[in-house]
C-alpha cells in the first residue's frame, strides 16, 4: 500500500513539473511583449481616427460613393 501512494505523489509531482514548464515555454518573450504592447498602441491610435471619421457630421459616404460614380 505504501507503494501505491508514493507512486500516486510521483504521479502527481511529474504532472505538476509539467504544468508550470509547458506554461513558461508558452509565455511571450519580454521583447515580444512589448512589440505586442506598441502594436496594440498603433492600432489603438488608427481605430480612434476612424472613429473620428465615421461619427464627423460632415462625413457623407452616400456623398462620397456618388462622386466617385461621376
Amino acid at each position: 500500500m505504501n507503494i501505491t501512494a508514493v507512486v500516486i505523489v510521483a504521479i502527481v509531482c511529474w504532472a505538476i513539473v509539467e504544468l508550470f514548464s509547458s506554461r513558461n515555454k508558452k509565455a511571450p518573450k519580454n521583447q515580444d511583449f512589448s512589440a505586442l504592447q506598441k502594436e496594440l498602441a498603433g492600432l489603438k491610435d488608427r481605430v480612434q481616427t476612424l472613429e473620428k471619421i465615421v461619427i464627423d457630421e460632415n462625413y457623407d459616404l452616400k456623398k462620397q460613393f456618388d462622386d466617385l460614380k461621376d
